[in-house]
């Protein structure tokens, strides 16, 4: 097994990338860092944590950066998703600002996209990044148990159920959302770099 650094304080996302790079031959160990996670975008805000965890751990690092991004909000919460209600992050204050804001909005414009960007650092240079998205809108009340931050209210599209993310078994969430096909794109680029 070839060891992976991957920066993330959140247990649910270690878990997640973890379950995903098992498989593929990579042992992810979590580094919690503190990054400022002040640039403009998904892939600025995963390099900056990745180079950070390559500068601590001295071996292939990790790190991702995502958000939720409402069409009715102008793309909000977008970069600044974790800590949108103020710091410090807090999901149950997220998803109440997430309901105030869309109160009164109708159907058609709650459409909303999970973002993904992760991005792999190594010490020889090597830069890889692997992006992707989950399409859905947010619905009225949050439901299910399962996932973190805003799963509760995130209604995925095609779930001939209407489930949201959080009411999916952790193996089909791990099929079909933003960090699943980021993780895709990104073993891509890792094998095409490494080999199978």
């Amino acid at each position: 097994m070839k060891r992976l650094a991957f920066a993330s304080g959140n247990r649910h996302k270690v878990a997640e990338i973890a379950a995903m790079l098992r498989p593929r031959g990579w042992e992810v160990v979590p580094l919690t860092l503190t990054v400022d996670e002040d640039a403009p975008t998904f892939v600025g805000n995963a390099e900056k944590k990745a180079r950070a965890a390559l500068a601590q751990s001295g071996g292939p690092s990790l790190a991702d950066d995502s958000g939720l991004e409402v069409d009715a909000l102008d793309g909000a919460p977008g970069v600044r998703s974790a800590r949108w209600a103020g710091e410090p992050c807090d999901d149950a204050a997220n998803n109440r600002k997430l309901m105030a804001e869309l109160a009164g909005v109708e159907e058609a414009r709650r459409t909303a996209r999970f973002r993904c960007a992760l991005v792999f650092v190594d010490g020889d240079g090597t830069r890889l990044v692997g992006e992707g998205a989950c399409e859905g809108r947010i619905g009225h009340a949050p439901r299910g148990g399962a996932g973190f931050g805003y799963d509760p209210l995130f209604l995925v599209a095609g779930d001939a159920a209407g489930r949201t993310m959080a009411e999916l078994l952790p193996d089909e969430k791990n099929r079909i959302s933003h960090r699943a096909r980021a993780l895709e794109a990104l073993v891509r680029a890792l094998e095409e770099r490494y080999g199978s």
